[in-house]
């Protein structure tokens, strides 16, 4: 999967460089590039923003560097083939669920706002010609998109082929069925007088599926029972 990030803060995206997704990197699954916007700007002070028209508060970032900017990392590409993704607090919010549905994109585009947000009409013009979509990672808001994107690029990344080592650790987790992952435990069996349930140490496989799924329910139940309305 080809991966650019658009940002005025390119450090940001430093933090992909560990871990799994670093590997995932090394071995050619992820080819993630990190533009910095300000390499776009059209003046000598690399500005990047502009006074809201209208009035308000805080500044809004000018079309004309997003524009410079995509239009470069979309050169040559169908119109229909890249994703171009805006974290928002206005978008659709984010879920494993879309997780898995971008994971089969081969080409994803992360335009990271700042301030009061980007021009509108940045939003209008690459969806007249191609796919935008705006996505929010919760109830909240950042004070860019840099931290919304690289979270958005784990969940996405970690579910391509080959970049989790053993892919059947990814079928019970949490969201993936809907419920809330069970609680996990390994050696030592017991630790300050807290043992591990007898249930996971009697080697009854299926009975252990069966407490484990109770245990999912239950979690859920208590601290997310809207997935169980769901």
């Amino acid at each position: 999967m080809r991966i650019d990030v658009v940002t005025i803060f390119p450090g940001y995206f430093d933090a992909l460089e560990l871990s799994l997704m670093g590997k995932a990197r090394d071995r050619g699954l992820i080819d993630l590039n990190v533009h910095d916007l300000r390499d776009s700007a059209l003046d000598k002070h690399r500005t990047v923003d502009d006074t809201p028209t209208g009035g308000g508060a805080g500044m809004v970032m000018t079309p004309e560097p997003w524009g410079h900017a995509l239009d470069g990392i979309l050169a040559g590409e169908d119109a229909a083939d890249p994703l171009i993704i805006f974290p928002s607090p206005a978008g659709d919010v984010f879920t494993q669920a879309m997780a898995r549905e971008l994971a089969h994109e081969s080409h994803l585009v992360f335009g990271c706002g700042r301030y009061e947000g980007i021009d509108q009409r940045v939003f209008d013009e690459y969806a007249e010609r191609g796919r935008v979509r705006l996505v929010s990672i919760g109830d909240y808001v950042l004070n860019g998109g840099e931290v919304a994107s690289i979270a958005m690029i784990e969940a996405i990344g970690r579910l391509l082929p080959g970049v989790v080592g053993n892919p059947d650790s990814l079928v019970e987790e949490s969201h993936e069925s809907g419920l809330l992952e069970y609680p996990s435990y390994t050696k030592p069996a017991e630790w300050r007088e807290r043992r591990v349930p007898d249930i996971l140490l009697s080697g009854n496989h299926a009975a252990i599926d069966k407490w484990r799924h109770e245990q999912s329910v239950e979690r859920t139940r208590r601290v997310r029972p809207d997935l169980l309305d769901d």
